[in-house]
């Protein structure tokens, strides 16, 4: 028998394939390509604590292997998923991970406490957002101030916090270990490069917002790269992603650290990319001889 179950965080996911958040709506929208059933787990869209509307367009904007986004957290606010869109996804078979954003430390502890009170398997703290108590740099840039939002968070947080990470920092394995210090269950990069995209001929950025964050194939060996320096320096499992496409992809950040690896933008090209991806890991298992998938996490051999 192949076991194909991994233990996240005391979670037990069927598979290792989730979803990355932002890129699966609700879960809902997709079921017409693949039930939901065929995923481990699958991160939901990223909330706030208030609805928000997001920026104005364009917001997407395609790039050579990959897209620019710069949607904004439109989303209904914690309070509405809690209360309209959680108690239906409860009804099916799968694991289900809240994203949220804040602002501040204190709109983070509330959505937790929240989040906490629901269904959800997992918490997913994303720290790549303006903090606007800190001059308005991104909480994910600054070790120190990781971790005091992590311990904060943690307080009110009933579920496993995991907390995601932004490649947009000069050491991303410091910021990992502050994550790890603040008392997170587990970690999940990577998130959106910072990038921008001007059209010739008005001379103007692509996007209303000019810039963006960048996603899809282009990004996937600074992923690997950054889940194997993070594998490396904390025992914390990770959550990998950034332009995985296919099984082996899955498979290569398996080898780099992740535990759970995540579909994103490649839904956006194959939406039911579930399906071919559980069974090209199926088919590198019988190939390998590999009983048990969780022996190949971080089994990548350096020189």
């Amino acid at each position: 028998m192949i076991n194909t179950k991994i233990n996240f965080c005391g979670v037990e996911f069927k598979n290792p394939i989730v979803t990355a958040s932002g890129t699966f709506g609700f879960g809902m929208e997709y079921n017409q390509f693949a039930p939901l059933e065929e995923y481990g787990g699958f991160s939901a869209k990223g909330l706030t604590r208030k609805p928000r509307e997001g920026n104005k367009p364009p917001r997407i904007a395609e790039t050579p292997s990959g897209i620019l986004n710069s949607v904004g957290l439109q989303n209904p606010g914690v309070e509405y998923f809690a209360k309209s869109i959680m108690p239906i996804l409860e009804d099916y078979d799968t694991n289900v991970i809240a994203n949220m954003s804040g602002n501040t430390i204190e709109e983070y502890c509330e959505m937790a406490q929240i989040l906490s009170d629901t269904g959800v398997s997992i918490i997913e703290m994303n720290i790549s957002c303006p903090n606007v108590k800190h001059g308005g740099l991104a909480f994910g840039t600054d070790p120190r101030v990781v971790e005091e939002l992590t311990a904060a968070v943690k307080k009110h947080c009933k579920k496993p916090l995991v907390v995601k990470l932004s490649p947009n920092v000069t050491s991303i394995s410091e910021i990992a270990k502050a994550a790890e210090s603040g008392g997170a269950d587990g970690l999940s990069l990577i998130n959106t490069l910072l990038g921008m995209k001007i059209d010739i001929n008005t001379r103007r950025p692509i996007l209303k917002n000019n810039t963006g964050g960048l996603s899809g194939p282009a990004v996937k060996p600074v992923a690997v790269r950054m889940i194997h320096e993070v594998h490396e320096a904390v025992k914390l499992p990770i959550i990998g992603m950034g332009g995985v496409m296919s099984g082996e992809d899955v498979i290569e950040f398996m080898l780099a650290g992740a535990s759970l690896v995540a579909l994103g933008t490649g839904l956006f090209a194959k939406p039911d990319l579930i399906i071919p991806a559980k069974q090209d890991i199926m088919k590198y298992m019988e190939k390998h001889s590999i009983d048990d998938i969780n022996s190949i996490i971080g089994a990548a051999v350096m020189n």
